[in-house]
């Protein structure tokens, strides 16, 4: 099964932390979080990737090519416009030739979740298309994809409804697998009132004229769309994930306590009597003043925390 992956969008909310780098090359503990996100399919068996990019991201098409060690084939095609998922799964169409799982880059589930989604896909009736789906709030319908189900299968889909018009509190999340019949319907989605090119309506689409569109139910995602939630996801993987702590800063001075957990990358210089941990995690390059307290932060590439600072529950960049 292929894998594609939606990763052309700038993340303004984000600014300035991605004026430098895109949302998808943010990263999580030594890895951008699109390659968190493929590590998740790889797991599960999806091992040839449609990277869907900004022409301007160079960081990204150089990461893939010579440093990930991803062992999966990895393929890219540019998005010179961004137009909504519509158009950016328009532009991975014609590489596309068997079903296939599509993924924002900034959303995670787990792995397990994952293989849930694809045990599904093998059941009979086959699906045309599969949706991960998870309860909001109130507050939240407005903020994305809301459906109506009969049984196992999904009726309607409408994008961020207001609360009283949504049919349920059951969200789309984007996370999809789909049979390659879905693409003949996206030549024929027309623009939304904010300009964009819905991926609801070419799954609308698929409901009304072939039906037999389900959904998967998870109770947690991370996802990424402003400092908070980079914060949020790096501490998740501190703390859960399976990688082991890191700790190669470059040099530390006298009297300095590391506490763990932490990930401390290369190149980096910490000043003496700091403070540093727990919930830490510090990019290549980066200078550490003296007496400096660092906790439940993540300190970006080559950033300078000047001496004395105390950061706490913030991204340094």
């Amino acid at each position: 099964m292929q894998g594609v992956i939606l990763a052309a969008g700038k993340g303004s909310r984000l600014h300035p932390i991605t004026l430098s780098r895109s949302k998808a090359m943010l990263p999580i503990l030594g890895k951008p979080i699109v390659e968190r996100v493929m590590e998740v399919l790889l797991a599960n068996g999806v091992n040839d990737f449609i990277l869907v990019v900004s022409p301007e991201d160079r960081d990204i098409t150089h990461y893939f090519r010579r440093e990930s060690t991803l062992e999966a084939e990895v393929r890219f095609v540019y998005q010179t416009e961004r137009l909504g998922m519509a158009k950016a799964l328009q532009c991975a169409a014609p590489l596309i030739t068997e079903d296939f799982v599509l993924s924002a880059c900034d959303n995670l589930v787990t792995t397990a979740d994952v293989g849930r989604l694809m045990a599904s896909w093998q059941t009979e009736p086959q699906p045309n298309a599969l949706l991960t789906l998870m309860p909001v709030t109130r507050e939240r319908i407005s903020t994305t994809g809301i459906v109506a189900m009969d049984g196992p299968w999904i009726t309607r889909i409408v994008e961020k409804p207001t609360p009283e018009e949504a049919p349920s509190n059951i969200s789309s999340l984007p996370l999809y697998v789909f049979s390659p019949r879905l693409l003949a319907y996206l030549p024929e989605v027309a623009p939304s009132p904010r300009g964009e090119y819905e991926l609801q309506d070419a799954i609308q689409m698929l409901i009304r004229r072939d039906g037999r569109v389900g959904g998967v139910m998870v109770e947690r995602r991370l996802t990424l769309t402003n400092a908070a939630d980079l914060l949020a996801l790096n501490r998740e993987y501190l703390m859960h994930g399976d990688g082991r702590p890191q700790l190669e800063p470059h040099t530390v001075g006298p009297a300095t306590q590391l506490i763990t957990p932490l990930y401390i990358e290369q190149g980096t210089v910490i000043g003496r009597g700091c403070v540093i941990g727990p919930n830490v995690y510090i990019e290549r390059d980066c200078h550490i003043g003296d007496r400096v307290t660092l906790r439940d932060a993540v300190v970006l590439r080559g950033a300078t925390v000047p001496d004395g600072a105390t950061i706490v529950d913030q991204v340094v960049a």
